[in-house]
Protein backbone atom coordinates (compact mmCIF):
# COMPACT_ATOMS: atom_id res chain seq x y z
CA UNK A 1 0.00 0.00 0.00
CA UNK A 2 1.11 3.64 -1.16
CA UNK A 3 0.63 7.03 0.24
CA UNK A 4 0.26 9.93 -1.11
CA UNK A 5 -1.71 13.42 -0.71
CA UNK A 6 -3.96 15.51 -3.44
CA UNK A 7 -5.68 18.99 -2.42
CA UNK A 8 -8.52 17.98 -3.81
CA UNK A 9 -9.51 14.32 -5.62
CA UNK A 10 -12.16 14.15 -8.11
CA UNK A 11 -13.80 11.08 -9.13
CA UNK A 12 -14.91 10.17 -12.62
CA UNK A 13 -13.77 12.21 -15.83
CA UNK A 14 -17.11 12.36 -17.43
CA UNK A 15 -18.98 15.91 -18.24
CA UNK A 16 -18.95 16.38 -14.20
CA UNK A 17 -15.35 15.32 -13.16
CA UNK A 18 -13.68 17.50 -16.08
CA UNK A 19 -16.15 20.38 -15.84
CA UNK A 20 -15.30 20.45 -12.37
CA UNK A 21 -11.29 20.30 -13.02
CA UNK A 22 -11.96 23.23 -15.48
CA UNK A 23 -12.85 25.63 -13.03
CA UNK A 24 -10.55 24.58 -10.77
CA UNK A 25 -7.50 25.47 -12.91
CA UNK A 26 -9.71 28.41 -13.86
CA UNK A 27 -9.32 29.49 -10.42
CA UNK A 28 -5.75 28.84 -10.08
CA UNK A 29 -6.41 25.41 -7.90
CA UNK A 30 -3.36 22.89 -9.68
CA UNK A 31 -3.17 20.50 -6.76
CA UNK A 32 -5.90 18.68 -7.83
CA UNK A 33 -6.50 14.74 -9.74
CA UNK A 34 -9.29 13.03 -11.48
CA UNK A 35 -9.28 9.65 -10.28
CA UNK A 36 -10.56 7.46 -13.57
CA UNK A 37 -11.51 3.81 -12.93
CA UNK A 38 -10.84 2.88 -17.35
CA UNK A 39 -7.96 3.71 -19.50
CA UNK A 40 -9.38 7.16 -20.98
CA UNK A 41 -12.11 9.86 -20.08
CA UNK A 42 -15.49 10.26 -21.07
CA UNK A 43 -18.01 8.51 -18.57
CA UNK A 44 -21.49 7.88 -20.27
CA UNK A 45 -20.03 8.87 -24.04
CA UNK A 46 -17.05 6.40 -23.36
CA UNK A 47 -18.88 3.16 -22.16
CA UNK A 48 -21.94 3.56 -24.61
CA UNK A 49 -20.86 2.47 -27.85
CA UNK A 50 -24.21 0.23 -28.78
CA UNK A 51 -25.56 1.27 -32.33
CA UNK A 52 -27.32 4.58 -33.00
CA UNK A 53 -25.99 5.92 -29.81
CA UNK A 54 -27.17 9.30 -29.64
CA UNK A 55 -27.83 11.99 -27.30
CA UNK A 56 -31.52 13.20 -26.55
CA UNK A 57 -30.68 16.51 -25.63
CA UNK A 58 -30.00 19.09 -28.99
CA UNK A 59 -26.37 19.27 -29.01
CA UNK A 60 -25.70 22.73 -28.69
CA UNK A 61 -27.45 22.65 -24.92
CA UNK A 62 -25.25 19.23 -24.71
CA UNK A 63 -22.25 21.58 -23.88
CA UNK A 64 -20.07 23.23 -21.72
CA UNK A 65 -21.54 26.91 -21.65
CA UNK A 66 -18.00 28.50 -21.87
CA UNK A 67 -17.33 25.62 -24.57
CA UNK A 68 -19.75 26.42 -27.53
CA UNK A 69 -19.30 24.13 -30.41
CA UNK A 70 -20.19 25.39 -33.81
CA UNK A 71 -19.37 22.66 -35.61
CA UNK A 72 -21.94 19.88 -34.50
CA UNK A 73 -22.42 17.77 -37.38
CA UNK A 74 -26.63 17.22 -36.21
CA UNK A 75 -28.79 18.75 -34.43
CA UNK A 76 -28.60 15.63 -31.81
CA UNK A 77 -24.66 14.38 -31.89
CA UNK A 78 -23.94 10.76 -32.26
CA UNK A 79 -21.79 9.51 -29.38
CA UNK A 80 -18.28 9.62 -31.20
CA UNK A 81 -18.93 13.36 -31.42
CA UNK A 82 -19.60 13.88 -27.87
CA UNK A 83 -16.59 11.85 -26.63
CA UNK A 84 -14.16 13.37 -29.13
CA UNK A 85 -15.62 16.69 -27.29
CA UNK A 86 -15.27 16.17 -24.43
CA UNK A 87 -11.29 14.96 -25.09
CA UNK A 88 -10.62 18.30 -26.64
CA UNK A 89 -11.84 20.33 -24.20
CA UNK A 90 -9.93 18.14 -21.55
CA UNK A 91 -6.68 18.90 -23.46
CA UNK A 92 -7.64 22.64 -24.22
CA UNK A 93 -8.20 23.46 -20.83
CA UNK A 94 -5.04 21.57 -19.33
CA UNK A 95 -6.98 18.58 -17.61
CA UNK A 96 -5.59 15.71 -19.04
CA UNK A 97 -2.58 15.47 -17.33
CA UNK A 98 -4.19 15.86 -13.85
CA UNK A 99 -6.39 12.49 -15.08
CA UNK A 100 -4.89 9.14 -13.14
CA UNK A 101 -6.26 5.80 -15.39
CA UNK A 102 -7.48 2.69 -14.14
CA UNK A 103 -7.98 4.02 -10.55
CA UNK A 104 -10.94 2.48 -9.29
CA UNK A 105 -12.22 4.37 -6.27
CA UNK A 106 -13.20 1.37 -3.92
CA UNK A 107 -13.46 3.23 -0.30
CA UNK A 108 -13.37 7.50 1.29
CA UNK A 109 -12.96 7.51 5.21
CA UNK A 110 -12.99 10.61 6.51
CA UNK A 111 -10.19 11.26 9.46
CA UNK A 112 -11.39 13.33 12.23
CA UNK A 113 -8.08 14.67 13.40
CA UNK A 114 -6.65 15.18 10.65
CA UNK A 115 -9.98 17.13 9.36
CA UNK A 116 -8.71 15.04 5.12
CA UNK A 117 -10.28 12.36 3.60
CA UNK A 118 -8.65 9.21 2.72
CA UNK A 119 -9.29 7.91 -1.05
CA UNK A 120 -8.20 4.38 -1.61
CA UNK A 121 -8.33 2.90 -4.61
CA UNK A 122 -8.35 -1.24 -5.84
CA UNK A 123 -4.94 -1.44 -6.37
CA UNK A 124 -4.26 -0.22 -2.31
CA UNK A 125 -2.92 2.96 -3.17
CA UNK A 126 -3.87 5.66 -0.50
CA UNK A 127 -4.31 9.40 -1.40
CA UNK A 128 -4.93 11.94 1.73
CA UNK A 129 -7.01 15.07 0.73
CA UNK A 130 -8.77 17.61 2.11
CA UNK A 131 -11.53 17.86 -0.52
CA UNK A 132 -13.49 14.91 -2.65
CA UNK A 133 -15.71 16.17 -5.55
CA UNK A 134 -17.56 12.85 -6.61
CA UNK A 135 -18.81 13.00 -10.42
CA UNK A 136 -19.09 9.25 -10.85
CA UNK A 137 -23.22 9.57 -11.99
CA UNK A 138 -25.68 7.83 -11.85
CA UNK A 139 -26.02 5.90 -15.52
CA UNK A 140 -22.88 3.82 -15.29
CA UNK A 141 -24.15 0.34 -13.23
CA UNK A 142 -26.02 -1.61 -15.88
CA UNK A 143 -29.23 -3.45 -14.61
CA UNK A 144 -30.06 -7.11 -15.23
CA UNK A 145 -33.56 -8.53 -14.74
CA UNK A 146 -34.23 -10.75 -12.90
CA UNK A 147 -35.23 -13.55 -14.75
CA UNK A 148 -35.32 -17.69 -13.95
CA UNK A 149 -32.29 -19.58 -16.08
CA UNK A 150 -30.36 -16.28 -17.02
CA UNK A 151 -27.26 -17.71 -16.60
CA UNK A 152 -27.89 -20.89 -18.42
CA UNK A 153 -28.14 -19.31 -21.76
CA UNK A 154 -25.76 -20.95 -24.29
CA UNK A 155 -26.06 -17.98 -26.99
CA UNK A 156 -24.21 -14.36 -26.54
CA UNK A 157 -25.45 -11.75 -23.97
CA UNK A 158 -24.55 -8.46 -22.88
CA UNK A 159 -26.07 -5.44 -22.03
CA UNK A 160 -26.11 -2.39 -24.14
CA UNK A 161 -23.90 0.19 -22.13
CA UNK A 162 -21.70 -3.40 -23.27
CA UNK A 163 -22.10 -3.80 -26.35
CA UNK A 164 -20.12 -6.45 -27.89
CA UNK A 165 -18.74 -5.24 -30.69
CA UNK A 166 -17.00 -8.72 -31.78
CA UNK A 167 -20.75 -10.33 -32.66
CA UNK A 168 -21.90 -10.11 -35.74
CA UNK A 169 -25.79 -9.71 -36.03
CA UNK A 170 -26.55 -10.58 -39.93
CA UNK A 171 -28.72 -13.51 -39.83
CA UNK A 172 -29.12 -14.13 -36.27
CA UNK A 173 -32.19 -14.29 -33.96
CA UNK A 174 -31.68 -11.35 -31.35
CA UNK A 175 -33.63 -10.76 -28.94
CA UNK A 176 -33.75 -7.61 -26.72
CA UNK A 177 -35.07 -7.50 -23.88
CA UNK A 178 -36.12 -3.68 -22.72
CA UNK A 179 -37.53 -0.78 -24.36
CA UNK A 180 -36.13 2.46 -22.95
CA UNK A 181 -33.80 5.24 -23.90
CA UNK A 182 -30.99 2.87 -24.92
CA UNK A 183 -33.40 0.27 -27.26
CA UNK A 184 -34.83 3.11 -28.91
CA UNK A 185 -31.70 3.76 -30.01
CA UNK A 186 -30.45 0.57 -31.21
CA UNK A 187 -33.07 -1.48 -32.44
CA UNK A 188 -33.65 0.31 -35.46
CA UNK A 189 -30.35 -0.17 -36.34
CA UNK A 190 -29.83 -4.00 -35.20
CA UNK A 191 -33.32 -4.46 -37.08
CA UNK A 192 -31.60 -4.32 -40.33
CA UNK A 193 -29.12 -6.86 -39.89
CA UNK A 194 -31.02 -9.65 -37.88
CA UNK A 195 -32.72 -12.55 -39.15
CA UNK A 196 -35.32 -12.05 -37.01
CA UNK A 197 -35.97 -9.72 -33.88
CA UNK A 198 -38.16 -9.94 -30.83
CA UNK A 199 -38.71 -7.21 -28.64
CA UNK A 200 -39.62 -7.81 -25.62
CA UNK A 201 -41.73 -5.15 -23.55
CA UNK A 202 -42.42 -4.43 -20.43
CA UNK A 203 -44.06 -1.04 -20.11
CA UNK A 204 -44.45 0.63 -23.71
CA UNK A 205 -42.35 3.89 -23.50
CA UNK A 206 -44.56 7.54 -24.48
CA UNK A 207 -42.40 8.47 -27.60
CA UNK A 208 -42.01 11.86 -29.51
CA UNK A 209 -40.69 12.53 -32.76
CA UNK A 210 -37.22 13.40 -32.89
CA UNK A 211 -36.48 16.91 -34.56
CA UNK A 212 -32.93 15.82 -35.68
CA UNK A 213 -31.19 17.00 -38.79
CA UNK A 214 -27.50 17.36 -40.31
CA UNK A 215 -26.22 21.06 -39.86
CA UNK A 216 -25.20 21.97 -43.87
CA UNK A 217 -21.90 23.19 -44.16
CA UNK A 218 -23.42 26.41 -44.97
CA UNK A 219 -25.33 26.40 -41.32
CA UNK A 220 -22.10 25.34 -39.50
CA UNK A 221 -20.23 28.14 -40.58
CA UNK A 222 -23.04 30.37 -40.06
CA UNK A 223 -23.13 29.34 -36.00
CA UNK A 224 -19.19 30.85 -36.29
CA UNK A 225 -20.37 33.80 -36.48
CA UNK A 226 -19.80 36.17 -33.08
CA UNK A 227 -22.69 35.74 -31.11
CA UNK A 228 -24.71 32.95 -33.25
CA UNK A 229 -23.58 29.75 -31.46
CA UNK A 230 -24.72 31.74 -28.31
CA UNK A 231 -28.14 32.83 -29.67
CA UNK A 232 -29.33 29.36 -30.36
CA UNK A 233 -27.87 28.30 -27.31
CA UNK A 234 -30.20 30.11 -25.49
CA UNK A 235 -33.86 29.46 -27.53
CA UNK A 236 -32.84 26.06 -27.20
CA UNK A 237 -32.64 26.37 -23.57
CA UNK A 238 -36.12 28.63 -23.52
CA UNK A 239 -37.66 25.82 -25.73
CA UNK A 240 -36.28 22.79 -24.06
CA UNK A 241 -37.28 24.81 -20.37
CA UNK A 242 -40.86 25.04 -21.19
CA UNK A 243 -41.34 21.55 -21.49
CA UNK A 244 -41.23 21.46 -17.71
CA UNK A 245 -44.50 23.12 -17.07
CA UNK A 246 -46.32 19.99 -17.02
CA UNK A 247 -43.60 18.09 -15.17
CA UNK A 248 -43.45 21.05 -12.35
CA UNK A 249 -46.53 22.68 -12.21
CA UNK A 250 -49.89 20.33 -12.74
CA UNK A 251 -49.65 16.90 -14.09
CA UNK A 252 -52.98 17.79 -16.29
CA UNK A 253 -50.70 20.05 -18.05
CA UNK A 254 -49.28 17.08 -19.82
CA UNK A 255 -52.43 16.94 -22.22
CA UNK A 256 -50.34 18.63 -24.58
CA UNK A 257 -47.85 16.59 -25.00
CA UNK A 258 -49.88 13.42 -24.63
CA UNK A 259 -51.70 14.21 -27.63
CA UNK A 260 -48.53 14.84 -29.92
CA UNK A 261 -47.19 11.51 -28.62
CA UNK A 262 -50.68 10.00 -29.57
CA UNK A 263 -50.47 11.61 -33.35
CA UNK A 264 -46.92 10.40 -33.61
CA UNK A 265 -47.88 6.40 -32.53
CA UNK A 266 -50.96 6.51 -35.20
CA UNK A 267 -49.33 8.52 -38.17
CA UNK A 268 -46.08 5.88 -37.77
CA UNK A 269 -48.02 2.51 -36.65
CA UNK A 270 -50.45 2.05 -39.43
CA UNK A 271 -51.48 -1.98 -37.19
CA UNK A 272 -54.48 -0.59 -35.04
CA UNK A 273 -53.05 -4.61 -33.00
CA UNK A 274 -49.72 -3.34 -33.39
CA UNK A 275 -50.93 0.71 -32.05
CA UNK A 276 -52.84 -1.02 -29.00
CA UNK A 277 -49.60 -3.21 -27.18
CA UNK A 278 -47.32 0.06 -27.82
CA UNK A 279 -49.96 2.77 -26.31
CA UNK A 280 -48.52 3.48 -22.96
CA UNK A 281 -51.51 3.19 -19.67
CA UNK A 282 -49.85 5.64 -17.69
CA UNK A 283 -49.62 9.54 -17.61
CA UNK A 284 -46.97 10.92 -19.67
CA UNK A 285 -43.85 11.87 -18.13
CA UNK A 286 -44.14 10.10 -15.27
CA UNK A 287 -41.22 7.84 -17.30
CA UNK A 288 -38.74 9.16 -19.21
CA UNK A 289 -40.37 10.82 -22.58
CA UNK A 290 -38.37 9.54 -25.46
CA UNK A 291 -37.51 10.90 -28.85
CA UNK A 292 -37.53 9.22 -31.78
CA UNK A 293 -38.86 9.02 -35.58
CA UNK A 294 -37.41 5.74 -36.42
CA UNK A 295 -38.54 3.15 -33.61
CA UNK A 296 -42.22 2.71 -34.98
CA UNK A 297 -41.00 2.29 -38.39
CA UNK A 298 -38.75 -0.70 -37.07
CA UNK A 299 -41.33 -2.63 -34.95
CA UNK A 300 -43.64 -2.53 -38.71
CA UNK A 301 -41.09 -4.65 -40.89
CA UNK A 302 -41.76 -8.11 -41.15
CA UNK A 303 -38.67 -9.45 -39.53
CA UNK A 304 -39.47 -7.56 -36.21
CA UNK A 305 -42.03 -8.83 -33.37
CA UNK A 306 -43.01 -7.09 -30.60
CA UNK A 307 -43.47 -9.53 -27.33
CA UNK A 308 -45.16 -7.48 -24.24
CA UNK A 309 -46.31 -11.19 -22.24
CA UNK A 310 -43.66 -11.23 -19.32
CA UNK A 311 -40.60 -13.34 -19.95
CA UNK A 312 -41.11 -16.42 -17.43
CA UNK A 313 -37.75 -18.27 -18.06
CA UNK A 314 -34.83 -18.10 -19.95
CA UNK A 315 -33.36 -21.61 -21.37
CA UNK A 316 -30.40 -22.54 -23.12
CA UNK A 317 -31.60 -21.53 -26.49
CA UNK A 318 -34.36 -19.39 -25.81
CA UNK A 319 -37.22 -17.13 -24.24
CA UNK A 320 -39.92 -18.41 -22.48
CA UNK A 321 -43.40 -16.05 -22.33
CA UNK A 322 -45.82 -16.13 -19.65
CA UNK A 323 -48.01 -17.39 -22.46
CA UNK A 324 -45.72 -20.66 -22.57
CA UNK A 325 -44.76 -19.69 -26.06
CA UNK A 326 -41.15 -20.60 -26.98
CA UNK A 327 -38.72 -17.64 -28.73
CA UNK A 328 -35.19 -19.55 -29.65
CA UNK A 329 -32.74 -16.68 -29.86
CA UNK A 330 -28.84 -17.01 -30.65
CA UNK A 331 -27.98 -13.28 -29.05
CA UNK A 332 -29.94 -11.77 -26.32
CA UNK A 333 -28.81 -7.66 -25.97
CA UNK A 334 -30.35 -6.05 -22.39
CA UNK A 335 -31.61 -2.72 -22.70
CA UNK A 336 -32.65 -3.11 -19.58
CA UNK A 337 -30.91 0.17 -17.87
CA UNK A 338 -29.27 1.13 -14.70
CA UNK A 339 -28.68 0.83 -10.80
CA UNK A 340 -29.88 4.50 -10.16
CA UNK A 341 -30.80 5.16 -6.66
CA UNK A 342 -28.14 2.11 -5.16
CA UNK A 343 -25.08 3.42 -7.05
CA UNK A 344 -24.32 6.23 -4.86
CA UNK A 345 -25.43 3.73 -1.68
CA UNK A 346 -23.39 0.79 -2.81
CA UNK A 347 -20.15 2.88 -2.52
CA UNK A 348 -18.04 2.40 0.86
CA UNK A 349 -18.23 5.82 2.48
CA UNK A 350 -17.16 6.41 5.98
CA UNK A 351 -17.85 9.92 7.25
CA UNK A 352 -17.18 12.22 10.49
CA UNK A 353 -16.87 9.68 13.53
CA UNK A 354 -16.87 6.55 10.95
CA UNK A 355 -20.69 7.56 9.96
CA UNK A 356 -21.16 4.79 6.76
CA UNK A 357 -23.49 6.86 4.18
CA UNK A 358 -25.77 3.71 4.13
CA UNK A 359 -26.38 4.28 7.68
CA UNK A 360 -27.06 8.44 6.96
CA UNK A 361 -28.94 7.21 4.13
CA UNK A 362 -30.91 4.11 5.87
CA UNK A 363 -34.35 6.48 5.86
CA UNK A 364 -33.92 6.96 1.81
CA UNK A 365 -30.96 9.06 0.09
CA UNK A 366 -31.00 13.14 1.22
CA UNK A 367 -28.54 15.46 0.47
CA UNK A 368 -28.47 19.54 0.51
CA UNK A 369 -29.14 20.62 -3.10
CA UNK A 370 -27.93 17.18 -4.47
CA UNK A 371 -24.24 18.40 -3.62
CA UNK A 372 -23.79 17.96 0.41
CA UNK A 373 -24.46 15.59 2.88
CA UNK A 374 -24.37 15.88 6.55
CA UNK A 375 -21.78 13.85 8.31
CA UNK A 376 -19.68 14.23 5.12
CA UNK A 377 -17.04 17.68 5.28
CA UNK A 378 -15.82 18.56 2.12
CA UNK A 379 -17.45 15.75 0.29
CA UNK A 380 -19.15 17.16 -2.74
CA UNK A 381 -21.82 14.96 -5.09
CA UNK A 382 -22.13 16.34 -9.05
CA UNK A 383 -25.49 15.12 -10.70
CA UNK A 384 -26.63 13.53 -7.26
CA UNK A 385 -29.22 13.09 -5.83
CA UNK A 386 -32.80 14.98 -7.10
CA UNK A 387 -30.72 16.76 -9.60
CA UNK A 388 -31.44 15.25 -12.51
CA UNK A 389 -34.02 16.04 -15.81
CA UNK A 390 -36.58 15.07 -17.82
CA UNK A 391 -36.31 18.07 -19.93
CA UNK A 392 -33.51 19.70 -19.82
CA UNK A 393 -29.35 19.36 -20.41
CA UNK A 394 -27.96 17.89 -17.12
CA UNK A 395 -24.50 19.51 -18.50
CA UNK A 396 -26.79 22.85 -17.02
CA UNK A 397 -27.23 21.31 -13.60
CA UNK A 398 -23.56 20.10 -13.62
CA UNK A 399 -22.17 23.74 -14.38
CA UNK A 400 -24.72 25.52 -11.74
CA UNK A 401 -22.99 22.51 -8.96
CA UNK A 402 -19.56 23.08 -9.82
CA UNK A 403 -20.16 27.00 -9.08
CA UNK A 404 -21.51 26.38 -6.09
CA UNK A 405 -18.63 23.54 -5.19
CA UNK A 406 -15.97 26.49 -6.09
CA UNK A 407 -18.28 29.20 -3.73
CA UNK A 408 -17.86 26.54 -0.79
CA UNK A 409 -14.11 25.90 -1.24
CA UNK A 410 -13.47 29.89 -1.40
CA UNK A 411 -15.99 30.24 1.81
CA UNK A 412 -12.73 27.56 3.10
CA UNK A 413 -9.92 29.69 1.73
CA UNK A 414 -11.42 32.82 3.07
CA UNK A 415 -11.85 31.62 6.62
CA UNK A 416 -8.81 29.42 7.13
CA UNK A 417 -11.33 26.39 8.01
CA UNK A 418 -10.28 22.88 7.31
CA UNK A 419 -13.77 21.83 6.62
CA UNK A 420 -17.31 22.29 6.20
CA UNK A 421 -20.40 20.01 6.73
CA UNK A 422 -23.78 20.88 6.17
CA UNK A 423 -25.96 21.34 8.81
CA UNK A 424 -28.63 18.46 9.49
CA UNK A 425 -31.47 20.43 10.35
CA UNK A 426 -30.84 22.60 7.11
CA UNK A 427 -30.65 19.25 5.01
CA UNK A 428 -33.86 17.96 6.55
CA UNK A 429 -35.97 21.41 6.03
CA UNK A 430 -34.27 21.27 2.36
CA UNK A 431 -35.27 17.50 1.49
CA UNK A 432 -38.95 18.15 3.04
CA UNK A 433 -39.82 20.95 1.36
CA UNK A 434 -38.50 19.06 -1.90
CA UNK A 435 -40.67 16.16 -1.42
CA UNK A 436 -43.43 18.47 -0.68
CA UNK A 437 -43.50 19.87 -4.24
CA UNK A 438 -42.43 16.25 -5.58
CA UNK A 439 -45.55 14.34 -4.60
CA UNK A 440 -48.01 16.19 -6.23
CA UNK A 441 -46.28 15.48 -9.51
CA UNK A 442 -46.56 13.84 -12.77
CA UNK A 443 -43.83 11.41 -11.38
CA UNK A 444 -45.98 9.72 -8.33
CA UNK A 445 -49.09 9.89 -10.45
CA UNK A 446 -51.63 7.22 -11.11
CA UNK A 447 -49.00 4.71 -8.89
CA UNK A 448 -46.50 5.10 -11.69
CA UNK A 449 -43.03 3.02 -11.45
CA UNK A 450 -39.79 3.96 -12.73
CA UNK A 451 -36.22 4.55 -11.81
CA UNK A 452 -36.78 7.67 -10.67
CA UNK A 453 -38.16 5.53 -7.43
CA UNK A 454 -36.27 4.40 -5.34
CA UNK A 455 -37.41 0.92 -2.98
CA UNK A 456 -40.02 3.60 -1.04
CA UNK A 457 -42.12 4.64 -3.94
CA UNK A 458 -39.42 8.10 -3.10
CA UNK A 459 -38.38 10.38 -6.26
CA UNK A 460 -34.59 10.46 -5.47
CA UNK A 461 -33.58 11.23 -8.97
CA UNK A 462 -35.01 14.00 -10.18
CA UNK A 463 -35.09 18.31 -9.50
CA UNK A 464 -38.79 18.99 -9.36
CA UNK A 465 -38.44 22.27 -10.82
CA UNK A 466 -37.26 24.64 -13.44
CA UNK A 467 -33.91 24.62 -14.29
CA UNK A 468 -33.37 28.40 -13.67
CA UNK A 469 -34.83 27.99 -10.12
CA UNK A 470 -31.65 25.49 -9.22
CA UNK A 471 -29.27 27.54 -11.24
CA UNK A 472 -30.66 30.47 -8.64
CA UNK A 473 -31.05 28.69 -5.79
CA UNK A 474 -27.20 27.40 -5.88
CA UNK A 475 -25.74 31.11 -7.50
CA UNK A 476 -24.28 31.20 -4.04
CA UNK A 477 -23.82 29.48 -1.37
CA UNK A 478 -25.48 30.33 2.11
CA UNK A 479 -22.82 30.34 4.76
CA UNK A 480 -25.16 29.47 7.35
CA UNK A 481 -25.96 26.27 6.23
CA UNK A 482 -22.68 25.09 6.79
CA UNK A 483 -20.58 24.40 10.14
CA UNK A 484 -17.06 25.18 9.77
CA UNK A 485 -14.84 22.92 11.26
CA UNK A 486 -11.26 24.66 11.99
Amino acid sequence: MSNKTAGIVIIGSGFAGVGMAIKLKAAGYHDFVILEKAAELGGTWRDNTYPGCACDVPSHMYSYSFELNSGWSRMFSPQEEIWEYMRRCADKYGVTPHIRYGRHVVALEYDDAARQWDVTTEDGTVLRTNAVVSGIGALHIPSFPEISGRGVFRGTAFHSAEWDHSVDLTGKRVAVIGTGASAIQFVPRIAEQARQLTVFQRTPPWIHPKPDFAFSPRARRALRLPGAARTLRNALYWALETRAVGFTIDPRLMKVPETLALKHLETQVPDPELRRRLTPDYTIGCKRILLSSDYYPALSRPNVSLVTDAITEIREHSIINATGAEHEVDVIVYGTGFKVTDALQRQHIAGRNGLKIQDAWQDGIETYFGISTAGFPNLFFLLGPNTGLGHNSVVFMIESQVRYVMDCLRLLSRTKARALDVRPERQREFNRRLQERLNPLVWNAGGCRSWYLDEHGVNRTLWPGFTFEYWARTRKMKPGAYELIY
